[in-house]
């Protein structure tokens, strides 16, 4: 010790702080596209910033680590909560612009927008290396979750859909009850909802309109159409339009369906069929306007079992004000799932009832869940909620974080659901091999799908509903 250099107390203090400082506090720069250093919180840019985009960023900052720099909104008239919660972000009209001028600003990127631009909008920010949370249905189109679902994994980046309730106890308490084999083998499904609550099942609207100073409708169509300006779509009526929205189906389905992707042993459907509620008008014209989602529908999916694809599983989808059969063990005056919707399990043993988003899950008749032996929780729980486990999981980085929706779950999930709609678009479509009166009712046979190629395979006009045409300036491309 003695034969040592002295080395002075305050000269090591000031070396070892260095030091610690060159190893925690790392330039983002340096570390590379939307990987973050240890000392870092997460900045967060908002693709749409008004309706959900508004409360997506304001449940992203409720977690310390979350830093929302920026957003972009194609209608100034939508933005007013969002400028005044985050005053310091950058605003932006088109969401290029933004990533491109922020790219070594933000860590992450929030896809609030109406359905039609979902995908271009997550793949652009993934191709720049950036987390992403992405509203529900994941895409528009079938063709498009297939895509986003390769991205994540060739970009490496974190990715959360937007279904709330896939964080929620109720999903995984479903999950126990349903694993424990109280209701023994699940053979059907029932799911419903209320929606939709905006117009559908009209006409297309028309006239001439002004667009309003405050809006850039081009940037607002994306990849779709271009169309002329109507006010019957914004802000938020766009839903109930296939241009722009994916109806009842796209809007909840993610929420009441993703328990029985949890807890069920399944993942593309191979038969789709569906019937949809009419709006009477002349006797020999059709009774659906193609441009908009019917008023109501029922679906019918069949999946194979993956542990026994020689079983299957049917799944049924009602909207519109639309029911299944009340099952008989429910007493008259118990509810038959909330507002929203619900669903139904029916197994070989017996059946369980949830609310929307999966909530309080109960064995049927009710009066089982203080008589029967329940099992205990085994699933992790997500106190901290869908918002900030996604901020959490970016921080950790890919192949750490984890999320109750990544998008290698969210993807086949939402291609599944989507399928039901191309069924409800093909249901009017003329039949050529047919004539008269029996050519219009293709929606009432069985469509036949080839998930591994995408397709339908015993009607081939029905494929256009797969994947849209996007129109020029815009592509979606890996």
């Amino acid at each position: 010790m003695s034969q040592k250099k002295s080395y002075p107390r305050r000269r090591f203090l000031r070396d070892a702080t260095l030091g610690a400082a060159a190893f925690s506090i790392v330039p983002r720069h340096v570390l590379g596209k939307g990987h973050l250093a240890p000392s870092d919180r997460l900045n967060i840019a908002g693709i749409g910033a008004g309706g959900k985009g508004a409360s997506d960023l304001a449940e992203f900052s409720k977690s310390p680590k979350a830093n929302i720099v920026a957003f972009a909104d194609v209608d100034d008239r939508q933005i007013g909560t969002s400028a005044k919660n985050f005053p310091k972000a950058n605003k932006y009209r088109d969401f290029r612009e933004m990533l491109e001028k922020e790219r070594n600003n933000i860590d992450a990127v929030s896809v609030s927008t109406p359905d039609n631009t979902h995908a271009v909008a997550a793949l652009a920010a993934m191709q720049l290396g950036k987390h992403v949370y992405l509203q529900k249905p994941m895409t528009h189109d079938i063709w498009e979750a297939r895509i986003l679902t390769q991205a994540a994994e060739k970009y490496k980046v974190v990715t959360q859909m937007g279904n709330q309730g896939g964080s929620g106890d109720g999903v995984r308490r479903t999950q126990e009850l349903i694993a424990s084999g109280l209701i023994g083998e699940v053979t059907s499904v029932q799911c419903w909802t209320n929606r939709p609550v905006w117009p559908q099942g009209l006409p297309t609207p028309s006239g001439t309109h002004a667009i309003p100073k405050e809006l850039d409708w081009d940037l607002w169509l994306g990849p779709a159409k271009k169309i002329d300006f109507n006010p019957s779509y914004l802000p938020f009526n766009w839903r109930g339009w296939w241009a722009f929205g994916t109806g009842s189906l796209g809007d909840m389905a993610c929420h009441i369906m993703d328990p029985v992707f949890r807890c069920l042993p399944i993942d593309f459907p191979t038969e789709v069929e569906a019937s949809v509620a009419t709006l009477w008008r002349e006797m020999w014209n059709d009774t659906v306007n193609p441009d908009s989602c019917p008023p109501s529908s029922i679906i019918h999916l069949t999946y194979p079992r993956k542990d026994d694809p020689s079983k299957t599983i049917s799944v049924s989808w009602y909207d519109g004000g639309l029911l299944p059969k009340r099952p008989a063990e429910l007493l008259p005056e118990e509810a038959f799932g909330n507002w929203d919707g619900g669903v139904l399990f029916e197994g070989t043993k017996g059946k369980l009832l949830a609310d929307c988003y999966g909530a309080k899950p109960r064995l049927l008749p009710t009066k089982l869940m203080d008589t029967t032996n329940l099992p205990r929780e085994t699933l992790k729980r997500v106190p901290e909620g869908h918002y900030v486990q996604w901020v959490n999981a970016c921080i950790d980085g890919y192949g750490k974080g984890v999320t109750s929706s990544p998008f290698s779950f969210a993807g086949p999930f939402t291609e599944s659901i989507l399928i039901g709609n191309l069924a409800l678009r093909s249901y009017f479509i003329k039949n050529p091999n047919l004539k008269g009166w029996d050519d219009k009712y293709l929606g009432r046979k069985k469509l036949l799908w080839d998930a591994k190629n995408m397709r339908i395979t015993n009607f081939e006009e029905a494929n256009q509903f797969v994947k849209r045409e996007y129109r020029e300036g815009w592509n979606l491309t890996l």
